[in-house]
């Protein structure tokens, strides 16, 4: 169990872009991210270099750099960057869509709980006979 738990906790780095209006973006980014549920730490290891540490079933890297570009930030757009970046979006989207979280969603621990419920069979615990049941 704490095993998985190492599992879904991630640890990134964003890197920015150098030409951006606010020099050190990297801390500015981190003071953003300090409230954001599912993020656990964000450190500015430089000016335009962030440390990220979170949980993947609450949040994902894309979203987060989807927000941060929301948000005014020039997130980097070297071939590297991108290459590292899209690998991390595929194998979240992976590792969460096998812990039952589809994309786009947010806080799914909840959802998979609800899944086991639904799909849990219920009648055992009903005891009358199934003729009766239609009935009310």
């Amino acid at each position: 169990m704490e095993n998985d738990e190492q599992e879904l906790t991630k640890t990134r780095q964003i890197e920015f872009s150098e030409l951006h209006p606010d020099p050190a973006q990297a801390q500015t980014a981190a003071l953003l991210l300090e409230d954001v549920e599912g993020v656990l730490e964000a450190t500015a290891e430089s000016p335009i270099l962030l440390r990220l540490r979170y949980n993947l079933l609450q949040i994902s890297l894309e979203q987060v750099e989807t927000a941060l570009t929301a948000a005014g930030f020039h997130i980097s757009t070297r071939l590297m960057c991108a290459i590292k970046r899209a690998l991390c979006y595929y194998t979240e989207e992976t590792q969460r869509s096998n812990n039952g979280c589809p994309k786009g969603e947010s806080n799914c621990t909840r959802k998979v709980f609800i899944n086991r419920y639904q799909r849990r069979n219920h009648a055992l615990r009903d005891p009358r006979p199934d003729h009766w049941r239609k009935y009310l």
